[in-house]
């Protein structure tokens, strides 16, 4: 490394610094009962409902889901309707 680059390395590193300290918990800046409250925000979103309330009763049965999964690894897999959402020509 040259010295001239050296000496720009050792001149700019005091403004490193003061960016370290601007706004920082400790200048009182930020609230700290506010910090972290994006994370907070961020798992409550991922909270499930434990108690669901559905409309109408869900279908399905732990025996139906077992014969898919053996359909799925015998290679025998129901294929779905086709179902359009255009009222226009079908091709």
């Amino acid at each position: 490394m040259n010295s001239k680059a050296m000496l720009t390395a050792f001149a700019v590193s005091p403004l490193l610094a003061g960016c370290a300290t601007y706004n920082s918990v400790g200048a009182g800046a930020i609230d700290p009962e506010d910090f972290g409250e994006a994370n907070r925000q961020t798992y409550a979103a991922m909270i499930v409902n434990p108690d669901p309330q559905y409309d109408e009763e869900l279908e399905g049965s732990g025996a139906q889901a077992g014969e898919a999964a053996k359909r799925y690894r015998e290679g025998n897999v129901k294929q779905p309707e086709r179902v359009t959402t255009t009222s226009g020509p079908q091709n």
